[in-house]
């Protein structure tokens, strides 16, 4: 019988292998790099601005959102892909509805995002 890790040694490892799966992610996936880019974009538009504690937790709150979403959309499209390989009418929507809800918190953001610079911008 081994002995059993302690709660703070399966934490570690557990946020291990989140950063691992999080670098994956950024490495592989074309638009998390297109989320990435907006993410640096808008935050300097943030300092550039001065933006209010307010509409930096808005704005922070946003792109944890949508890169969460992001990260999400493309696990379900790795494991409907897993399970079942071949062009499959039901996996198809499955992988749209996913997307789908990557595609309302980025129009979300994009909308918040309009909200916080236009009248900074103007």
């Amino acid at each position: 019988m081994s002995k059993k890790e302690s709660f703070l040694v399966n934490r570690v490892k557990s946020v291990g292998y989140a950063f691992k799966g999080a670098v994956y992610l950024v490495r592989t996936e074309a638009s998390i790099k297109i989320q990435v880019f907006c993410a640096i974009a808008v935050t300097i538009a943030g300092f550039y601005y001065d933006i209010s504690k307010t509409e930096w937790l808005f704005q922070i709150a946003f792109i944890g959102l949508v890169m969460s979403l992001e990260g999400i959309n493309t696990a379900i499209e790795y494991i409907a892909d897993f399970i079942h390989p071949d062009r499959h009418e039901t996996i198809g929507k499955i992988k749209d509805i996913a997307a789908g809800a990557v595609f309302i918190a980025a129009v979300s953001a994009a909308i918040a995002a309009l909200v916080i610079y236009i009248p900074k911008i103007f």
